[in-house]
């Protein structure tokens, strides 16, 4: 009886993994609004301010605690674990996802976002810009004109949303 049992539970525990196919990047909507797309912890869009106004907020900071809201103009193209947001004045920020814990969809350029992180000055080196245009899907020839570290503002994202 004990072994019956046994191998009713085992085959219920296998079962309930293989449903989970790990994708960290599933939508969380759990009956919310269904224009909207959750990615990473839960988060809301209450408080969050728009992100051309991060660099007024940001002046004196090395680091904010802050809410955004803005466009997102770029994507990482192998896996969706990072993407840029315009911050305005011709300015991108990249947005990392906490612990590398959830990525968001290829496909989502152009549309709106929702962040809730971190913001904090940046120093990018050549080898990382040089990495982040290849996951872009940059040519080589703009890959290999990357001669410079950059100085710029960075996010570390615990959650995004995204309207469809």
């Amino acid at each position: 009886m004990n072994r019956i049992l046994f191998i009713t539970l085992l085959s219920t525990a296998l079962l309930s993994a293989c449903k989970n196919n790990g994708d960290s990047s599933a939508d969380k909507s759990n009956g919310k609004d269904t224009t909207l797309k959750y990615f990473g912890d839960t988060i809301s869009m209450d408080g969050a301010i728009k992100a051309d106004q991060l660099t007024a907020t940001m002046k004196g900071k090395d680091s904010l605690k802050i809410k955004l809201a803005g466009k997102i103009e770029a994507v990482c193209q192998k896996k969706g674990c990072w993407m840029k947001m315009n911050i305005g004045s011709d300015k991108e920020m990249m947005v990392r996802f906490k612990d590398y814990a959830f990525f968001v969809p290829k496909d989502i350029s152009g549309k709106e976002a929702f962040i809730d992180g971190v913001a904090f000055c940046d120093t990018v080196s050549i080898a990382d810009r040089k990495h982040y245009a290849e996951d872009a899907g940059k040519s080589k020839e703009e890959i290999e004109n990357i001669t410079a570290p950059e100085v710029n503002i960075g996010f570390e994202a615990r959650g995004v949303i995204i309207k469809k």
